[in-house]
C-alpha cells in the first residue's frame, strides 16, 4: 500500500507500507529515487503490524520496486502503474 501526503511547496511524503511477514525477512523500496540501493530505504516494523518507510519527493515519474531478503521482488498493485519492470508513481 502507498500513502501520499503533500507538504508545502512541491514535496510529498510517500510512504511505502507491506504487512509484517509477507515476505519474510528484511524489505527495502528501491527505486529511481534512490538509485536503486537496497538498505537506504528500509521497511521498518510497526505497532500495527506493518513494515512502513517514508520518503520525500518532488513532482515527478519514479518507477521502484521492493527487494526483499533472498533477492526476491515484489511490486505494490497500489502504484499508479505497473508492468514487468515495477510499479510507476506520478506526483
Amino acid at each position: 500500500m502507498i500513502k501520499r501526503n503533500k507538504l508545502f511547496g512541491t514535496q510529498t511524503r510517500v510512504t511505502f507500507c507491506l504487512p509484517r511477514d509477507t515476505p519474510p525477512g528484511t524489505v527495502s523500496v528501491v527505486g529511481c529515487f534512490n538509485d536503486w540501493q537496497p538498505g537506504r530505504h528500509e521497511l521498518v516494523t510497526r505497532r500495527d503490524g506493518t513494515r512502513t518507510v517514508t520518503v520525500r519527493l518532488g513532482p515527478g515519474e519514479y518507477r521502484f520496486r521492493y527487494l526483499a531478503t533472498g533477492g526476491v521482488w515484489l511490486d505494490d498493485e497500489s502504484a499508479d502503474q505497473v508492468d514487468d519492470q515495477g510499479g510507476t508513481l506520478v506526483l
